[in-house]
C-alpha cells in the first residue's frame, strides 16, 4: 500500500512538541537496540541473546505503533468523523492494522 491510497497527507491535529519527543526519543531507543543486535551479530553473540533482543525491539515496535494508532484515533479519525468522512477513515486505518496483525 502507498502513501497515494491514505485520506490525508498530514495529521489534522498537529502533534505537539511534547508528543514528537516523545515519540522521536522511542524510536532513537530502538535504533540504538537495532545497532546493539548488529553488534551482537558482528561478534558472534549466542543466538538465543540475539533473540530476546529481536522480540524486545518488535515489542517497543509495536508499542510506538499503538501509542501512534490511539493518537490518530483521538485526533484524526474523531475529526474526520465530525466532519462526516468517518467511514473513509475508519476504513483506511482498519487497512493499515490489518498491517499490524501480519
Amino acid at each position: 500500500m502507498d502513501n497515494n491510497e491514505f485520506l490525508h497527507d498530514h495529521p489534522s491535529t498537529p502533534r505537539t512538541k511534547d508528543e514528537k519527543k516523545a515519540i522521536v526519543n522511542r524510536l532513537k531507543r530502538i535504533e540504538g537496540q537495532v545497532r546493539g543486535i548488529q553488534k551482537m551479530v558482528d561478534e558472534d553473540r549466542y543466538c538465543m541473546d540475539i533473540l530476546v533482543q529481536i522480540s524486545a525491539i518488535q515489542s517497543a515496535l509495536k508499542n510506538v505503533g499503538f501509542s501512534v494508532t490511539e493518537r490518530h484515533i483521538k485526533h484524526c479519525v474523531s475529526d474526520a468523523i465530525k466532519s462526516g468522512e468517518g467511514h473513509e477513515t475508519i476504513d483506511e486505518l482498519m487497512e493499515v492494522m490489518k498491517q499490524f496483525s501480519k
